[in-house]
C-alpha cells in the first residue's frame, strides 16, 4: 500500500460547508492504514483541539492547518465588487512556532480584514510566514483563478511571489476532484512546476468522509445558502469526489506524477507542532512594590481580611484553616489567581456594581471568604475547602461569580485596561444542529411541506441532549412512520448524518479569558460577524436611507455612499 497523508480537509467546523465530524477524521484516516492527516477548515482554526485530542487517540499524527483567504489587495480595502473576490490558500504549520503564526494570520483575518469573510492579504503573509508551509490550495486558489482566466502571465508571477516568501515550504496542489475546470488546472500547474522548480502535492479537498456521503453535504451547503436542492442557482459541487479517498485511490490517479503523492508523506514529516495541556499559564498581576513576593500581599489582604470578618481576636480554628487554605494555594501556585479574581471584585464593589456572595465550591474557601471574593462563612456552614482545592486532586480553582448584567461590561472594560486589550477576550461559543431543528431545515431543504416537517419534528420529546436516534426508541409512532414511509425514512437518515454538527459561532453568555501573553499567542480570535451597509446622503448631506452593499441615485442628485459596520 502507497504512503499517503491527506493535506486538504474540512471538518464541520467549516461551518455548514465541512461535514466531516472531528472524532471521524482520524478514525477514518486509521482505518484506511495512514499514518497522519491534516484540518484545514475555512478561515477559521475552530477545531484544531479537539482535532488534536482524537488524533493522538488514534495514534494518527495530526497536522495542524487552515484554509485561509487571501484578500486581492489589501485586508483593509473593503469595497464592494472588488473586494469580495477573495482567494484561498492552505496554510501548514510545521512547528509551535508556525501554529503561532497561523493563528495570529486567522485573527488578523477577523480584526483587519473581516469583509464578508476572515482575509488576510500577502503583507501580513509575508511577515508572518515562518514556520509554515503553503499549497496553492484548490480551484479558488489565486494561481488556479489566474490560470482558468486565461491568464499565464499573472499565474507564474504569483507562484514566483509564494515560491520567493516560502522558498522550499511552497507547492502546487494538484486535485482529482471530477470537476472539468481542475483536469485544465492540473496540466498548466504541471508546466508551472518545471518552469519554476516548485514542487507538486497532491490533496482531494475533502468535505466528507465517504463517497455515500455526498449527497448528505449538498443538504447542508442548502441549508448554509437557505436552497432547496431542486433549486437551479443554488450552490453545487457537481462532484461525489470529495471524500477522504485512500491511498490507493490517490496513487492511482496520480501514477503518472507519483511526487505528488511522496510530497504528502514529506509534508507531514515536516510537521511536528506539540500542545500542552494540563499546564496553567496565569496572567502576571502586578502587586505593590512594598511586598516582596505575591503571597506576602495576598497573606496581608487576607489578614486584614479574616479581622475584618471575625474580628480582632479570632479564633484558633479560624486562623489555623486560614494557614492551612494560605499554604495550599502558594503550594499549588494559584497565588496570582487568588489576586487577579480579589481584583476584579474588589473594582467592582467600590464602584457600586452589584455582585452575587458566591456559588459553588469556591463558597468554602476562607481565603475567599476574607478578601470578599465571596459573602459566605465556610466555618458557619461548615463548608469544606477540599472540594475547592485539593493537592491530592489537581485542577484550576473556579469560581462562580455574578455580575449585575446591566453593568457588567464596566467589569470587562476595567480588567481590559488592567491587562491589555490583547490580552483579554471573550469566549466563543458553537450553537448545533438540535434534533428538531435539523429534521426542518433537511425538510425544507427536499421540499416536503412545512407542516408535515413540522409535525414530525415535535414527535422528538422536548428533552436536553435527545437525538433523533433515541427519539425513536422511545416514541413507536415515530420509529414505524421511520420503517414504514420512504419518504420520512430518507429525511430522517440525512438528519441523523448531521445533527449535532455546529450551525453557527456566536458570543459566550459570560466567559472570560485573561492571558499572560496577547490571547492571539494561545488561540485565534474571532470577531463577530459584522454586516457592511451604505448610508446614503443628498447633495445638503441630509441622509435618505440605508441600504445593504449597492447603488443608488436620489432623483437627479447626485448621492454618494458612507460605509460603517453594524453589528
Amino acid at each position: 500500500m502507497p504512503d499517503f497523508v491527506h493535506l486538504h480537509v474540512h471538518s464541520e467546523f467549516s461551518l455548514l460547508d465541512g461535514a466531516n465530524r472531528i472524532k471521524d477524521i482520524p478514525a477514518r484516516a486509521k482505518e484506511l492504514g495512514m499514518k497522519s492527516i491534516a484540518i484545514t477548515d475555512h478561515g477559521v482554526m475552530y477545531g484544531v483541539i479537539d482535532f488534536y485530542k482524537a488524533c493522538k487517540k488514534e495514534g494518527i499524527k495530526p497536522i495542524i492547518g487552515c484554509e485561509v483567504y487571501v484578500a486581492p489587495r489589501s485586508r483593509f480595502d473593503k469595497e464592494g465588487q472588488i473586494d469580495k473576490e477573495y482567494s484561498h490558500l492552505i496554510l501548514l504549520a510545521k512547528d509551535n512556532q508556525g501554529y503561532k503564526n497561523l493563528s495570529k494570520l486567522v485573527s488578523i483575518g477577523f480584526v483587519d480584514g473581516y469583509y464578508y469573510k476572515p482575509r488576510i492579504d500577502l503583507e501580513v503573509l509575508e511577515k508572518y510566514h515562518e514556520g509554515l508551509i503553503a499549497l496553492s490550495a484548490c480551484l479558488a486558489g489565486s494561481v488556479n483563478q489566474a490560470i482558468l482566466a486565461g491568464n499565464m502571465e499573472k499565474a507564474i508571477s504569483t507562484a514566483k511571489w509564494f515560491k520567493d516568501v516560502f522558498k522550499e515550504d511552497y507547492y502546487l496542489e494538484l486535485q482529482n476532484n471530477g470537476i472539468r475546470e481542475q483536469v485544465l488546472a492540473n496540466q498548466k500547474l504541471v508546466e508551472i512546476s518545471k518552469k519554476l522548480d516548485i514542487p507538486l502535492v497532491a490533496t482531494n479537498d475533502a468535505h466528507y468522509l465517504k463517497k455515500g456521503d455526498a449527497y448528505n453535504h449538498e443538504v447542508l451547503l442548502c441549508i448554509q445558502t437557505g436552497k432547496k436542492i431542486s433549486d437551479e442557482d443554488r450552490m453545487r459541487f457537481d462532484t461525489d469526489e470529495l471524500y477522504i479517498k485512500s491511498p490507493e485511490e490517490m496513487a492511482d490517479y496520480f501514477s503518472n506524477i507519483p511526487e505528488a503523492i511522496e510530497n504528502t508523506v514529506k509534508i507531514a514529516d515536516k510537521c511536528n507542532v506539540e500542545f500542552e495541556f494540563g499546564h496553567t499559564i496565569l496572567p502576571n498581576y502586578d502587586v505593590p512594590k512594598e511586598y516582596a513576593t505575591h503571597f506576602d500581599y495576598l497573606k496581608k489582604l487576607c489578614d486584614d481580611g479574616i479581622k475584618k470578618r471575625y474580628g480582632d481576636n479570632p479564633s484558633k480554628e479560624i486562623l489555623d484553616r486560614t494557614e492551612y487554605e494560605l499554604s495550599v494555594i502558594n503550594k499549588m501556585g494559584y497565588v496570582d489567581y487568588f489576586l487577579i479574581v480579589w481584583d476584579f471584585i474588589h473594582y467592582a464593589k467600590q464602584n457600586g456594581i452589584p455582585v452575587g456572595p458566591g456559588r459553588g465550591s469556591g463558597a468554602g474557601s476562607i481565603v475567599a471568604y476574607a478578601i470578599e471574593i465571596t459573602d459566605i462563612d465556610p466555618i458557619k456552614y461548615n463548608l469544606l475547602f477540599e472540594r475547592f482545592l485539593n493537592p491530592e486532586r489537581i485542577s484550576m480553582p473556579d469560581f462562580d461569580v455574578d455580575f449585575c448584567y446591566e453593568r457588567r461590561q464596566e467589569v470587562i472594560d476595567y480588567v481590559s485596561r488592567k491587562y491589555g486589550h490583547d490580552h483579554v477576550s471573550q469566549i466563543i461559543t458553537f450553537g448545533t444542529m438540535s434534533a428538531r431543528m435539523v429534521i426542518r431545515d433537511v425538510g425544507r431543504v427536499l421540499d416536503y411541506p412545512y407542516a408535515s416537517a413540522d409535525k414530525l419534528a415535535k414527535m422528538i420529546p422536548n428533552e436536553i441532549h435527545i437525538t433523533i436516534k433515541k427519539a425513536m426508541e422511545q416514541n413507536r409512532e415515530l420509529r414505524e412512520l421511520y420503517e414504514n414511509d420512504e419518504e420520512i425514512r430518507n429525511i430522517l437518515n440525512i438528519s441523523m448524518a448531521l445533527e449535532g454538527m455546529p450551525r453557527q459561532a456566536s458570543t459566550h453568555a459570560c466567559g472570560i479569558v485573561i492571558t499572560k501573553e496577547p490571547v492571539d499567542t494561545y488561540v485565534p480570535l474571532y470577531v463577530r460577524d459584522r454586516k457592511y451597509f451604505y448610508t446614503v446622503y443628498n447633495d445638503n448631506s441630509r441622509r435618505i436611507r440605508t441600504i445593504k452593499d449597492g447603488l443608488f441615485r436620489f432623483k437627479n442628485s447626485y448621492s454618494y455612499f458612507r460605509c460603517y459596520e453594524n453589528g
